[in-house]
């Protein structure tokens, strides 16, 4: 009899695991183009609702994948309103709207071939999340065992930390997880504070979530350690180190060749198929200062994006950039954002991802590169594909030297649209960048 209820329970897990497929799938990682959704400055009530009414304007940019930051009840005991600090695992703050509103966004969005992940708090809840109460083993405790304690070295004082030596913990945490997944057909996870989170729970809960699913689902990892790969199964991490490089080469004036190097060691020890997303602002970074100022200006911004995504794929936008908001984002707080502002900004984050998008050879090509002090020079070859990004990552008027073997060669501007006659050299105004593609009649020398 209990081998007859055994049998039972695995049959209905495993028909509880198989969401209704809805035709479409999240495209795979090495493809992903990745925008931001903070809702905070869509709008300060019902911020759901407002991300969906902005739903084309996102798709017209050439999207396919959203991530959208916590949309959880916020704890209120030791709270600072920080939407990391989560009270139910499986509901939605009444500032973000109801479940169907979000059900609502994900058909939008999948309708528009748009995948969309959620940001999932593995490491810590609130503490007045009913597990605190209702399980406190669940909980890491102090030495003396008797008081749960915030997650070490860091300030957060406003969340518990949990313990993964709890295998009951790990078994709700991985349902709750799967509830995302069953009962609104999203794509996959951003993982907050991956690393705080053993990767052996990560293997786990992933094999789960893609058995559940029966479709491929994104995993992004917001760390660095390599067994997030290597044993929990993530698709995508974070190119914290080469943003880091970005900064110091574009605002302090360090060789632009710095940044190969970057690249190389961001990929160094990255299994086949991995991606790390590569990024010039997100919900931490805009907190301290804008991309706009952090790069100069405007084109500064755009030139650091195009060096961050066409050298190596992972390409992400955090919602606000494509409209050039010149001021810090609190993500604690409402914050409204003019959409209507900087339209030029935005057709060229626009044509700058369709060429991305067309081109498959920024996304999965070989790369060949020429260093220099000031501006980066690369090649990107796929197939009989050869194509030559030029960026100017400096303020100023700067001459570059034309490769050799694309001297004298005839090549399509792609944002322009035009044919361009190389030389042996070009000039280069403040942040200009180029994206040539050879064309036929004119072969390597």
């Amino acid at each position: 009899m209990k081998k007859l209820y055994l049998l039972l329970a695995v049959v209905l897990l495993m028909a509880s695991c198989q969401p209704e497929k809805k035709g479409f799938e999240i495209p795979e990682p090495e493809d992903i183009v990745m925008y931001q959704v903070n809702p905070r400055v869509f709008a300060a009530e019902k911020s759901l609702n407002a991300v969906a009414a902005r739903i084309d304007s996102i798709a017209d940019l050439g999207i396919n994948t959203i991530w959208i930051m916590p949309i959880y009840p916020i704890g209120v005991e030791k709270g600072k309103n920080s939407p990391y600090c989560i009270s139910n695992y499986t509901a939605i703050a009444p500032e973000f709207g109801t479940l169907e509103d979000f059900k609502l966004l994900v058909s939008l969005a999948h309708e528009r071939n748009i995948g969309v992940i959620l940001d999932w708090v593995a490491n810590h809840t609130a503490w007045d999340h009913p597990w605190v109460k209702q399980h406190p083993e669940w909980y890491t405790h102090d030495e003396k065992a008797d008081t749960i304690i915030h997650p070490r070295p860091f300030d957060w004082y406003d969340v518990a930390d949990l313990n993964y030596d709890n295998q009951d913990m790990r078994r709700a945490m991985i349902d709750a997880m799967r509830f995302w997944i069953e009962q609104c057909n999203i794509d996959g996870f951003r993982c907050d504070v991956a690393d705080g989170v053993p990767a052996d729970f990560w293997k786990d809960a992933i094999d789960e979530l893609r058995k559940c699913a029966g479709r491929r689902i994104l995993m992004l990892a917001e760390g660095k350690r390599p067994d997030n790969f290597t044993v929990g199964g993530f698709d995508m991490n974070y190119g914290w180190d080469f943003k880091d490089s970005l900064v110091s080469v574009v605002a302090n004036g360090h060789p632009a060749k710095n940044l190969f190097t970057a690249d190389l060691l961001e990929y160094d020890s990255l299994p086949e198929g991995k991606v790390k997303m590569r990024f010039t602002t997100n919900h931490d970074h805009a907190v301290n200062i804008s991309p706009v100022k952090e790069f100069i200006s405007g084109f500064g911004s755009v030139a650091a994006w195009v060096a961050a995504t066409f050298l190596h794929g992972g390409a992400m936008i955090y919602g606000s950039q494509e409209v050039g908001y010149p001021d810090t984002i609190n993500f604690f707080h409402y914050v409204p954002v003019d959409w209507s502002a900087n339209s030029n900004l935005y057709k060229q984050y626009k044509q700058l991802i369709k060429i991305y998008n067309e081109h498959p050879a920024f996304r999965r090509g070989t790369r060949l590169v020429y260093p220099n002090k000031d501006i980066l020079v690369f090649e990107r070859l796929l197939d009989e594909e050869d194509y030559l990004v030029i960026v100017s990552l400096r303020n100023e008027d700067l001459g570059v030297s034309i490769p050799n073997t694309w001297e004298f060669a005839k090549t399509l501007d792609l944002y322009e649209n035009q044919e361009i006659q190389l030389t042996k050299s070009m000039q280069l105004q403040p942040f200009q960048y180029y994206i040539l593609k050879r064309l036929p009649d004119t072969p390597k020398k």
